[in-house]
């Protein structure tokens, strides 16, 4: 199986990649424009058709989703504590399967459509054997779900076209689901075919359940579908969890996830686990294990290196200024040359790069 490497690209590096005639086919819907103008981080030429929607959503004000399916018919929905319990679960089944199908339990095997969508370059196999993790999938694991999921995203809207499928109007009711309400629950007498396959599909992924009536059907966003077209530095969903490693390797994990436990046990030997609590060492035999998968030692230490987001920079400190406009000057000169890193304005501080120094001092000089 070829390899790919895994990037996190985002909604409007897919979108930019679209040859014209597409990029007119997914314009047609406002939902779209409005997802492309929340992420106009930069300048970009108009397209035609994105134009003449765009007008229209200044005009006449957004577009609203399909309408939910009033209480009455539905009865109790799940709360949103639910919801976001359910989410998590199937989003932590998914990965538990990419990492050994064994563990995950009877009945929640996923259809051959989303099995081949993170088989793409995630998993790799070797002289006929099963598929096994590959060291890009590892690096899959230690992302942060929001990254991962648009990673997923991508790879189904890729292999849309092998379905069948336009992938233009994938995208489309992808990103239409984003401004579906969460928690709400919309009829699926409202899809058309490929919307309903694609619902049991997000379904296998937590973006959102579906649920069965009397007489009709419908399914409910999570936080994870209502987040689709968000900024991919948003990190409030990243893993949670202390791990201490002795210096004889002993291996202490704070976390209840099962996910978390099979993650260690990739490169180590889990002992056994408490409710809250998993034990293991790191010993030879794993590590030669992890090596044999394609696990290789820097990827490890990515772990370190994520949570390590404090940098050393040398710097220099002004303070003490004798009037708030010369402060807001010095503060202005820095900023507009890179190198301020930090300002405090009531109590007239800022912070300089140690580079920019000499050119502090000498404009300084000049204001006296």
């Amino acid at each position: 199986m070829p390899q790919v490497m895994v990037v996190a690209r985002n909604f409007m590096d897919m979108v930019a990649a679209l040859p014209a005639t597409k990029l007119d086919m997914l314009y047609d819907s406002a939902f779209i424009c409005e997802a492309v103008l929340r992420r106009k981080e930069v300048s970009y030429k108009m397209n035609d058709k994105f134009q003449g929607n765009m007008q229209k959503y200044l005009v006449d004000g957004g577009s609203l989703p399909r309408e939910p399916i009033p209480s009455s018919v539905t009865g109790r929905l799940p709360t949103l504590t639910e919801l976001e319990n359910y989410a998590l679960e199937q989003w932590e089944c998914f990965l538990l399967q990419l990492i050994n199908s064994s563990q995950v339990e009877r009945g929640t095997s996923f259809s051959s459509s989303m099995m081949k969508t993170f088989q793409r370059g995630l998993l790799s196999s070797r002289d006929g054997d099963a598929p096994k993790l590959s060291e890009n999938g590892f690096q899959f694991l230690l992302m942060e779900t929001n990254v991962q999921l648009w990673y997923i995203m991508r790879e189904y809207i890729s292999s849309a076209e092998e379905r069948g499928v336009d992938p233009t109007e994938l995208i489309s009711f992808l990103l239409e689901l984003s401004f579906h309400t969460l928690g709400a629950a919309y009829s699926f007498n409202t899809l058309t075919d490929v919307q309903r396959i694609a619902i049991r599909d997000l379904a296998e992924l937590g973006l959102v359940k579906v649920q069965q009536g009397r007489k009709d059907s419908w399914f409910i966003p999570t936080k994870l579908a209502t987040n689709l077209s968000s900024s991919l530095s948003d990190s409030s969903a990243s893993k949670e969890g202390i791990v201490v490693v002795e210096t004889n390797f002993r291996l202490y994990a704070y976390s209840a996830s099962r996910l978390h436990c099979e993650i260690l046990r990739l490169f180590s030997r889990v002992e056994y686990q408490l409710p809250n609590l998993i034990v293991g060492a790191i010993t030879k035999e794993s590590l030669y294990g992890a090596f044999d998968n394609g696990i290789t030692a820097e990827q490890i230490r990515l772990w370190e290196t994520d949570r390590n987001r404090v940098d050393m920079v040398l710097s220099h400190v002004y303070e003490d200024f004798p009037s708030k406009d010369l402060f807001e000057q010095c503060c202005d000169l820095a900023r507009d040359n890179g190198f301020l890193l930090w300002e405090d304005s009531k109590k007239m501080r800022l912070i300089v790069r140690v580079e920019f120094h000499q050119e502090m001092r000498e404009f300084l000089r000049r204001q006296r």
